[in-house]
Parts: structure tokens; C-alpha cells; sequence
């Protein structure tokens, strides 16, 4: 391929016109090359890959799905990039296409932000706390490490009985959280999420109540189950890992297992999950399907995780990260999206990424607008 031939390969995959060898001729390059400066390679050397490429891709690898491929800049960028540099390195008079879509706004991704609200109604703002001892409840110390979990310490120096108060964390939206139980239970909150537990487990179980989404990692106490109450369902484990999505806005509580075994009780209704299975509650009933259990968990790992997802449900993901509201413009487009995404972007990157199938959007203040 000639430089020439590279730049009209590199426009026409912009407008979307190339054919799937193209694009897996063009996005196999960029996944070998994505992590080496752009201008570290010389027009012959990006000329000899894309030929490389082309050479060593099997003929039952044409189609390529850049969503999984990418979790970071959108194709477009890569391209328009690309563009620019060709034009830059031959001196030319050529005007560069700019971005898609400018955004006069920007915003900026969320972060570890979480308020406490200890049992006599005071508040610790979590995020701007610096580590050490937070507060004290009885015979509870409650700390923050230097990783930024919250630690309940049982101090039993004098035998007295714990004491029987409830604390409750709270993620804002744009923000997450790590804590952990006095039991020794691990708790991920993600953005827009509560939950209220108690400061020492007292009694025969221990039980905590969810709204909003977390991951648990349950620790093993055969005399005492552990319980979570979430949105009209409650999840009864000994010791396990599961995860937890019960947003308000959703349309089904889902419970996913990834190791030991959850039983799932709601009104007369009761399912016990293996691992790699997911349950969702909606309308009084369960569905009990197998699911990629990686990708439920994704947001845990800093990471937006779609599948055969539509845009109202992906913006709702981007409304509690980004701590924005979400208006649409005229008709919702009928698009469906699979792959994965970095949360740690702005969020222009990620509606960059979106508009390549043809959906616009703008930014204004703490507003995205999604047109057709």
C-alpha cells in the first residue's frame, strides 16, 4: 500500500465506508500500535505494518468488533490522527477534518467519594479524610487505611457486649467506595449507591440493606448468615462473592454469584444460584440465566462493560459516573452497543466513541443532550 492509498483507506474508515477486511485490516494495525507514540512511526514503517497486518490476519478474521478491542480512545480519533500526521509529515495545504463532534464542556470522570453516617446522626466526608481513626462507637474503632478502606476494629479488652448501632456509607453519583465489615466482609459501593449496616454483627445473622449497586465479598460464618435486603428481594449467603445491581431505575434486580452459592428470597419466591449465573427479579418473579461474569463486575475494575446494550441503559451508567442528568432530543435512537470502555475518561471520549453510529450529543453544564 502507498502513503496515498493509506490516507484514502484512513478517510474512508472515518465515514464509514470501508468493508470489513478494511476495518480489521485497520483496527488490528491500531491494537498492535495503540501503545507507541504516533509520531515514533514514519510514513514507510506504517505503510510496512499495515501490510504485515494485512498478510497475517486469518481469512476468518476480517470482521472485527473494535468495541472489544479498545478500551480507551475512540477509532475515529485514531483516525483523524492519523490523517493529520500524513498531512503534517507531506507539507500540504490539505485542511484536516476536525473531531466529529466538539465539546465545549468537558467532564471529568468520578473517583473514590463517599459519606459516613455514624449511628448519633454525625457525617464523615470519606473522600477528605485523611487515614487513621475516624470515630470511635463503644468498643468499635472505626478507621480508614492508607489504601482508602474503611475498617471496623472490635476492640474486646474489657468483655463488654458490641455496641448495637447501624452506620450507613453512601456513594454520591461520580463517586465509589471500599469498606470493610467488622465481620470482615468486603464491600464495593459503585456511584449512586447506600449501605446500611451494623457497626458489630450482634445476634444470630447479619444483615445488611442495599439500595444502588455493590460487590460483596462475604466472609465465612457458618453459625451466622449473612443477609442483604435490597429492593424487594433479599440475598442469604454463609460466605461468598456475588454482585448486586438494584438501581431504582432499572428494570430488574440482578444478582450475580461468582463463587460458593446464594439463595434469593422474594415475597413467596426463592432460587438458589450457582456460580456464573445471574437472577433477576422483575415483576414478582425470577429469571435465572448464565452470564460472562467479568463483565458484570467490570465497573469494580474501573471499566464500562456493554452488551447488546441500548443507549437509554448505557446512559444511565454515564448519568451516576459522571454526575450528570441526560435529556433526549426528539426521537431515542435505536442503536445497540457491546464492548468495553475505561471509566477513568472524560466523558467527551466516551460520547466520541457513541457517535460513531450516528448519535449526537452536546454538553451543557452538567447535561448531556442525546440527539438522533
Amino acid at each position: 500500500m502507498s502513503t496515498e492509498e493509506v490516507k484514502a483507506l484512513l478517510e474512508k474508515y472515518t465515514k464509514g465506508e470501508t468493508t470489513d477486511a478494511e476495518n480489521a485490516l485497520l483496527e488490528t494495525w491500531y491494537i498492535k500500535h495503540h501503545h507507541k507514540p504516533l509520531l515514533d512511526l514514519n510514513e514507510d514503517k506504517i505503510e510496512q505494518d499495515l501490510n504485515e497486518v494485512f498478510n497475517y490476519l486469518p481469512k476468518n478474521q476480517r470482521v472485527t468488533n473494535l468495541w472489544y478491542r479498545i478500551s480507551a480512545a475512540a477509532s475515529i480519533i485514531l483516525c483523524l490522527s492519523l490523517i493529520g500526521y500524513f498531512v503534517t509529515q507531506n507539507h500540504t495545504n490539505t485542511t484536516v477534518r476536525k473531531q466529529k463532534f466538539a465539546y465545549h464542556q468537558d467532564i471529568a470522570p468520578g473517583g473514590n467519594k463517599a459519606m459516613l453516617t455514624l449511628s448519633d446522626g454525625s457525617t464523615i466526608v470519606l473522600n477528605s479524610t485523611n487515614n487513621g481513626t475516624l470515630a470511635n462507637q463503644g468498643n468499635i474503632t472505626i478507621r480508614k487505611n492508607k489504601d482508602g478502606q474503611i475498617i471496623y476494629d472490635l476492640r474486646n479488652n474489657n468483655n463488654t457486649p458490641p455496641i448495637n448501632a447501624f452506620n450507613i456509607a453512601t456513594t454520591p453519583r461520580g463517586g465509589q467506595f471500599q469498606l470493610v465489615l467488622s465481620d470482615g466482609t468486603k464491600v464495593w459501593l459503585n456511584a449512586a449507591s447506600s449501605i446500611k449496616y451494623p457497626v458489630a454483627f450482634n445476634g444470630n445473622e447479619r444483615k445488611v440493606e442495599l439500595s444502588g449497586e455493590a460487590y460483596f465479598e462475604v466472609a465465612h460464618n457458618k453459625e451466622k448468615p449473612f443477609r442483604v435486603v435490597s429492593n424487594g428481594q433479599t440475598v442469604e449467603v454463609l460466605g461468598t462473592h456475588f454482585n448486586i445491581n438494584s438501581y431504582n431505575n432499572n428494570e430488574a434486580v440482578k444478582t450475580t454469584l461468582l463463587e460458593g452459592s446464594v439463595r434469593i428470597l422474594s415475597g413467596n419466591k426463592k432460587e438458589l444460584l450457582k456460580p456464573g449465573e445471574q437472577a433477576q427479579l422483575q415483576n414478582g418473579g425470577f429469571r435465572i440465566e448464565s452470564v460472562d461474569v467479568d463483565e458484570v463486575i467490570a465497573w469494580k475494575k474501573g471499566i464500562f462493560q456493554f452488551k447488546d446494550d441500548n443507549i437509554v441503559d448505557i446512559m444511565k451508567q454515564l448519568s451516576r459516573w459522571y454526575d450528570v442528568d441526560v435529556k433526549y432530543d426528539g426521537n431515542i435512537p435505536d442503536r445497540k452497543f457491546s464492548g468495553s470502555i475505561s471509566r477513568n475518561v472524560n466523558a467527551s471520549q466516551i460520547l466520541d466513541i457513541l457517535s460513531f453510529e450516528n448519535i449526537h450529543f452536546r454538553i451543557e453544564g452538567k447535561t448531556i443532550i442525546v440527539m438522533p
